[in-house]
C-alpha cells in the first residue's frame, strides 16, 4: 500500500460591524488606535479580527464567533480579540487545518488606516503563524454613505483560504 497526501482546500468569508461609542478604546486588527471613539461590543469590539475569526470558522465548518464566544458569557466580557483568534487557530490545528492566506477589508470613514495597515498585517500573521505576505489589509471609506459613511460605525469583511492534508491509502 502506498500512502499519498491529498490536499483539501476551503474558503471562508466573515463579516462584522459595530457602532462607534464614547468611553471605549478603538482596536482594529489587533492594534489599539488613538481615536476619540471605540467600538461597542461584549469583547473589545475588534471588527477586523472578528471578521477573520468568522471567515476561519466558516471555512472549517466550525460554526461562528457568536456560538464559540457568546456575548452572554461573562468570561468573554472585554476579551482581547487577539486571544480569541489564537483560540480559533488552536481549534483549526486540532482539525489539521492550516491558514494559507487572509484578505481583510475594513470599512471606516475615520480614522484613516493607511499608517497602521502594516501593524495589523503583522499582528494577524503572527497570531496565525503565517508569512506576513500571506495577509492583506485594505481600508475603504463608504464615501459618506450610511452609518459607516457618517462615522457612526466601522465594519470589516475577511476572506480566507485553509488547507488540510489528508492521508489517502492506494
Amino acid at each position: 500500500m502506498i500512502e499519498q497526501q491529498q490536499a483539501e482546500y476551503r474558503t471562508g468569508i466573515g463579516t462584522d460591524v459595530h457602532r462607534l461609542v464614547a468611553d471605549r478604546k478603538l482596536v482594529l486588527g489587533g492594534v489599539c488606535l488613538s481615536y476619540p471613539l471605540g467600538l461597542a461590543g461584549h469583547s473589545d469590539g475588534d471588527v477586523a479580527l472578528h471578521a477573520v475569526i468568522d471567515a476561519l470558522l466558516g471555512a472549517a465548518a466550525m460554526g461562528d464567533i457568536g456560538t464559540l464566544f457568546p456575548d452572554t458569557d461573562e468570561q468573554f466580557k472585554d476579551a482581547d480579540s487577539r486571544e480569541l483568534l489564537a483560540i480559533v487557530k488552536g481549534r483549526l490545528e486540532e482539525k489539521q487545518w492550516e491558514v494559507v492566506n487572509v484578505d481583510l477589508t475594513i470599512h471606516a470613514e475615520q480614522p484613516r488606516l493607511e499608517s497602521v495597515k502594516g501593524q495589523m498585517k503583522r499582528c494577524i500573521a503572527d497570531i496565525l503563524e503565517i508569512d506576513f505576505t500571506a495577509v492583506n489589509v485594505k481600508a475603504k471609506t463608504n464615501e459618506g454613505l450610511g452609518e459607516i459613511g457618517s462615522g457612526q460605525a466601522i465594519s470589516a469583511t475577511a476572506a480566507v483560504l485553509l488547507k488540510r492534508k489528508q492521508k489517502r491509502t492506494l
